[in-house]
């Protein structure tokens, strides 16, 4: 059995999951660690929830989708992300 508290690795990466399976559009960062806070009532830096969807995507249950950039050509755009499928 673990003693202690949990890391807040797993919480937040938890959490990203759970934000991402409740809202059906694929979300940037911005609003992930918006939501993030909301639920914890502690401020998570942007940063941090960058991190640990990095680490996501890498482990493949969090798919990044590159968007066009809207106003110049051949440029890339935002990152939002989704559950993978």
């Amino acid at each position: 059995m673990k003693r202690g508290r949990p890391n807040l690795r797993r919480i937040v990466q938890k959490e990203i999951i759970v934000i991402l399976e409740k809202l059906s559009t694929p979300t940037t960062i911005a609003v992930i660690s918006k939501e993030i806070s909301k639920t914890l009532n502690r401020r998570i830096s942007w940063n941090t929830v960058q991190k640990y969807i990095q680490e996501l995507v890498e482990s493949g249950k969090v798919q990044a989708i590159q968007l066009p950039h809207s106003k110049i050509e051949n440029k890339s755009g935002l990152v939002v992300y989704t559950l993978k499928k």
